[in-house]
């Protein structure tokens, strides 16, 4: 296994890579991804250094977290598995019950092959159960039972992210890239000053940060490209980041072209875009998804890329601000 700087994800106590690797893909929801090239990816994460899974229980309904299950008992590798629960049920506040919790954590910990689950995060709920200290009642009971070793919450806005971390979650799990700069506010200092933990996940605005879409690229009829791009099945930020796909796409040739003049030497596109991401104040990890072995390898080498310039982070910035900020600001 190759290295790669580590961080200490919150109160977890568990020191995970800079950068990680998100299993949605793996699962469903972005095309097919067979069986053997989910654990190829698997394998190719591990080996350039990666050290920390992300993963829920509706993923594929379970077959996520089954397949990761798989790798790590017939690799041994030692690897940090972070999963989430709640969205297999209508979202209501009454449904984040402390049966349900343990139902549905019984059930991943069934899928991984797991005791004790590393890392549980409510996945999305509604706001009104981020808020209600019942719900922090329910986690704690179950680190107190031994289901889970620690607890988090997978957010939408920077609002719910904030409750969270007031409430003593070990990790706040938020959307955050080139195109979504709000967490840099207020999210990212009020996590490092509490030791919470920042998963960054959507990294790459859904690959628009690649700078390799166009107007004439299509997207499997099972990908939530196709199907969720003014948030038909889901919250709309999670896809391409909430940006308008046409107006995504001018501010993406304009990051190709920034990453090309100012992003770090020898860098992709995309390889700036997360080394933008994981070199932020506060955050813990960054969790692109991989669909082969070679984004597999490709997203892991960000990892290790050097600072990214004054020119770069400004650069950002004014893409932001000119084609962004008014629509995308206000929202999450």
């Amino acid at each position: 296994m190759d290295g790669m700087d580590q961080r200490t994800l919150g109160s977890t106590g568990k020191d995970v890579s800079i950068i990680g690797l998100g299993t949605w893909q793996l699962g469903a929801d972005w095309g097919d991804v067979t069986e053997d090239a989910a654990r190829a990816v698997l394998e190719a994460s591990f080996e350039a250094g990666v050290t920390f899974f992300d993963t829920a229980d509706v993923y594929g309904d379970g077959r996520s977290e089954q397949i990761i299950g798989g790798f790590l008992r017939s690799s041994g590798a030692p690897v940090t598995v972070a999963t989430k629960m709640g969205r297999r049920v209508d979202q209501v506040p009454e449904n984040y019950t402390l049966d349900n919790f343990r139902a549905w954590t019984d059930r991943s910990r069934r899928n991984l092959g797991v005791d004790t689950l590393d890392l549980v995060q409510l996945h999305c709920p509604p706001s009104e159960t981020i808020e209600d200290e019942r719900t922090y009642d329910g986690l704690r009971t179950l680190v107190d039972d031994g289901a889970i070793a620690a607890y988090g919450v997978s957010v939408e806005t920077c609002d719910q992210a904030l409750t969270a971390i007031r409430n003593g979650a070990a990790s706040v799990q938020i959307i955050l890239n080139a195109f979504r700069l709000k967490p840099l506010d207020a999210v990212l200092p009020a996590a490092a000053e509490a030791g919470v933990g920042i998963i960054v996940r959507v990294p790459l605005a859904s690959g628009l940060l690649s700078g390799r879409y166009s107007r004439e690229t299509v997207f499997a009829h099972n990908d939530h490209r196709s199907y969720n791009r003014h948030g038909e099945a889901f919250d709309q930020g999670e896809t391409f980041s909430g940006v308008d796909y046409e107006v995504g796409l001018q501010a993406a040739q304009e990051f190709v072209e920034l990453a090309r003049t100012h992003g770090p030497s020898g860098a992709s596109t995309a390889q700036a875009a997360l080394a933008w991401a994981a070199q932020q104040p506060g955050v813990t990890t960054v969790i692109p998804g991989a669909r082969n072995v070679d984004q597999a390898r490709a997203n892991a080498a960000a990892g290790s890329l050097p600072a990214v310039s004054e020119e770069f982070l400004a650069g950002v910035r004014a893409i932001y601000d000119t084609h962004l900020r008014a629509a995308i600001h206000p929202r999450w």
